[in-house]
């Protein structure tokens, strides 16, 4: 296993402020050459640490409606639910949670009507959903996907 050293880290640091950044001006910033920093990010991206990626604003994109959807699902079922629901264009994110509810979805919509037949047409259809427990957002306060942690991290 690979751990994450100081340099890792700031890296990641660097790059979630600024995507975009030059791997010359991250180099400046650490005094480190280029060369590392260009075998450091190689490395992090082919063992998985983090992935490139867009991060759009829903609203922003005509998806004025944003909901968190709680699944009961049936014994059994939950792995072949959550596939299924990895289909839908309008889910962004699956999980399978302990508590009250085995899989937690967000999805966004253009409407409350595009909402409402999404529960009932599509859910209602996917075999294993015993109950979905529905709740919009009404303000949203933080919606990020930074995170570095201080302390020494081990690579699974």
């Amino acid at each position: 296993m690979k751990k994450l050293d100081h340099v890792d880290k700031q890296i990641l640091q660097i790059l979630q402020e600024d995507g975009r950044i030059p791997y010359t001006e991250i180099a400046h910033q650490l005094g480190v050459s280029e060369g590392t920093i260009r075998s450091r990010i190689t490395r992090l991206l082919q063992d998985g640490v983090f992935q490139f990626v867009i991060h759009p604003d829903p609203a922003k994109l005509g998806l004025k409606v944003q909901a968190i959807i709680g699944l009961t699902t049936k014994l059994g079922l939950q792995k072949s639910v959550a596939e299924e629901l990895s289909k839908f264009s309008a889910v962004r994110f699956v999980g399978a949670f302990s508590g009250k509810h085995d899989l937690i979805i967000q999805a966004c919509f253009h409407s409350n009507d595009e909402l409402i037949t999404f529960v009932n047409e599509r859910l209602s259809q996917i075999e294993g959903i015993a109950a979905a427990d529905v709740s919009l957002e009404l303000k949203q306060y933080k919606d990020s996907f930074s995170f570095v942690p201080d302390d020494e991290v081990t690579l699974q």
